[in-house]
């Protein structure tokens, strides 16, 4: 790892957690993002362009909303396929659609340049902490050699296959992740109106069959009044639905599951809650089912 340089581009949510573990670690970052003050709030040098990031980087991180935003800084004018360079890697950690992915994949190979597909999951928490998961898509040899970057942000990093495979995993796993907390923000609305001690039965969900991810982690928290601020916003969540009905569609595999959470989360949206945390959709279905919470302060209407 030597004299690597780490580059960064889209230092948000996400970008920012992780640009911080990487400066902790003592790993210099050069970055850059559109917000004025992000990279030195995250720790990193401050780059003026994506090109300056390209010139100054042998590896760059990706961490941006969607393909729409990530094509033109690939592609684009002074983007990274006209400012790379002969053997440098690119890790994209954003949600993309994998069609997009293998295309960007396709030109920047076309130059010499790797490109990975490296879908994340574990959300702000997991960023703070250095203990996301990646699941990569590319070339094998060239996940090998960013290792050492990847080993400060992520404890689980699972090479999925060719370019592409990393990101419609992420998708795959959103989906699941929609799923588990629509639904279960659903149940334990019916449950506070039924009178049934919250907590209790969470200690069922959790030793039996409908145990998940959102019953383990979120629900405990949220029936207390922490709603886990920092996470996935409830519009962000559903432009996740969007692209796996798309995946799915490419795909001819019919996306019956994605009916629920794409409900639940466009009724988020519509209440107020787009820019909010994802957990406020049980926020938002007590609105709409009495205006109820599930802890103590019922002061909440709509999260306007």
């Amino acid at each position: 790892m030597g004299g690597q340089r780490i580059g960064f581009v889209g230092l948000g949510n996400m970008g920012g957690r992780m640009t911080r573990r990487l400066v902790d670690h003592g790993y210099p970052v050069l970055g850059f993002d559109p917000v004025p003050g992000r990279a030195a709030l995250a720790g990193a040098a401050p780059a003026a362009s994506v090109t300056e990031v390209a010139a100054g980087s042998d590896c760059i991180l990706l961490s941006l909303p969607d393909s729409t935003v990530i094509e033109p800084v690939v592609l684009g004018a002074g983007g990274l396929l006209e400012a790379g360079r002969a053997g440098q890697v690119i890790a994209d950690l954003s949600t993309a659609a994998p069609s997009s992915t293998v295309r960007l994949h396709a030109a920047l190979a076309a130059r010499g340049i790797d490109y990975l597909d490296a879908g994340i999951s574990g959300g702000a928490a997991g960023a703070e902490r250095g203990t996301l998961t990646l699941m990569v898509g590319g070339p094998a040899a060239a996940l090998d050699a960013i290792g050492w970057v990847l080993e400060p942000i992520a404890s689980k990093v699972v090479h999925m296959g060719d370019s592409g495979t990393g990101h419609l995993t992420k998708i795959l796993n959103n989906l699941l992740n929609a799923v588990s907390l629509a639904a279960t923000a659903e149940v334990m609305l019916a449950a506070k109106k039924a009178g049934l001690d919250l907590a209790r039965v969470l200690e069922v969900f959790n030793a039996s069959t409908g145990v998940s991810f959102a019953t383990l982690n979120r629900f405990p928290h949220i029936i207390e009044g922490n709603y886990l601020e920092g996470g996935l916003t409830s519009g962000l969540m559903t432009k996740d639905i969007v692209l796996y009905v798309d995946c799915l569609g490419e795909l001819g595999v019919p996306p019956l599951a994605a009916s629920g959470p794409l409900a639940a989360f466009g009724l988020a949206n519509s209440l107020g809650y787009r820019d909010q945390i994802s957990n406020k959709v049980v926020d938002a279905l007590g609105d709409v089912a009495g205006g109820i919470r599930l802890h103590d302060d019922r002061s909440g209407g709509t999260g306007e």
